[in-house]
């Protein structure tokens, strides 16, 4: 696993992000690999690495020493989020009892540490599943931007109409930091498809007839998935998107002939151009 992560990092890397988040585990089972390999990402690569930070099951204290040694070995980027449920998502959620109580508590608490920490978000276009309502969920966004958020990342969608109805709702409310459209092609569409209805995306009868009969030919998947995730990103752009956040899942080559689609071509192949 470890291997596939360097492999996806070399090859994704030379078509300068502006940042790369790396995420752990639930509860934040694999905390200090994601702090090594950030580590290593800082000292081997021009790349800026984004922690990704969550408050499930851990006090105060765990977490702004987490934030410290983030900011000791350099990284100035976090994505902040509260984390599922230790018990997994659809169960109840229970903040730990010295902990930070949730994602908004969390930012302020990084910003109160850091002011050169910049913080990310995350926003939900079918809102939270746990949200009352959209309204409730919008709250949740605010009270995360006005605890020093700066820019908010969605979870993944499929329908566009969906993330322009959710900017407008944005818009309404005065938030308006930039809200990064979350992409995640699909190589493993069965897999995939469960994991991302648990969290509560909307999969559309359309997209899923993409996939129809495909569950044993992984090689037709991959280029179906790109193919889909491509015209998405495609008909945002011209409807004035210009940045996105793909959820590459350590799988390099499709986000990578996705972008080049987009006109995107890595450092090398602009300097032979």
């Amino acid at each position: 696993m470890e291997r596939n992560l360097w492999d996806t990092i070399n090859r994704l890397a030379p078509l300068d992000p502006k940042f790369v988040s790396v995420t752990y585990g639930a509860g934040g089972s694999t905390r200090e690999r994601t702090h090594s390999t950030i580590a290593r990402i800082l000292k081997e690569t021009a790349l800026l690495p984004a922690a990704h930070l969550t408050c499930v099951g851990a006090s105060r204290g765990e977490i702004d020493e987490i934030v410290d040694r983030y900011h000791e070995v350099g990284v100035r980027h976090i994505v902040a989020l509260r984390g599922d449920p230790a018990g997994g998502i659809g169960t109840p959620y229970s903040s730990h009892p010295d902990g930070y109580q949730s994602s908004a508590d969390l930012v302020a608490g990084i910003k109160k540490r850091h002011a050169d920490i910049e913080v990310s978000v995350s926003a939900y276009p079918e809102k939270h599943p746990e949200a009352r309502d959209f309204d409730a969920d919008i709250d949740t966004l605010k009270a995360k931007v006005d605890s020093g958020a700066t820019r908010a990342i969605t979870q993944v969608f499929f329908d566009n109409d969906l993330y322009f109805r959710y900017l407008d709702r944005v818009r309404a409310r005065g938030i308006n930091i930039p809200i990064v459209p979350g992409i995640m092609p699909m190589h493993n569409f069965k897999q995939a498809r469960a994991f991302v209805t648990r969290a509560g995306t909307s999969v559309p009868d359309w997209f899923a007839a993409k996939f129809d009969g495909l569950d044993d030919d992984a090689e037709t998947r991959k280029l179906v998935a790109a193919t889909v995730a491509a015209g998405q990103v495609q008909k945002l752009a011209k409807n004035g998107v210009d940045t996105f956040h793909f959820y590459t899942m350590n799988r390099a080559d499709l986000v990578f002939a996705i972008s080049h689609l987009l006109g995107i071509r890595a450092k090398s192949a602009q300097k032979a151009a």
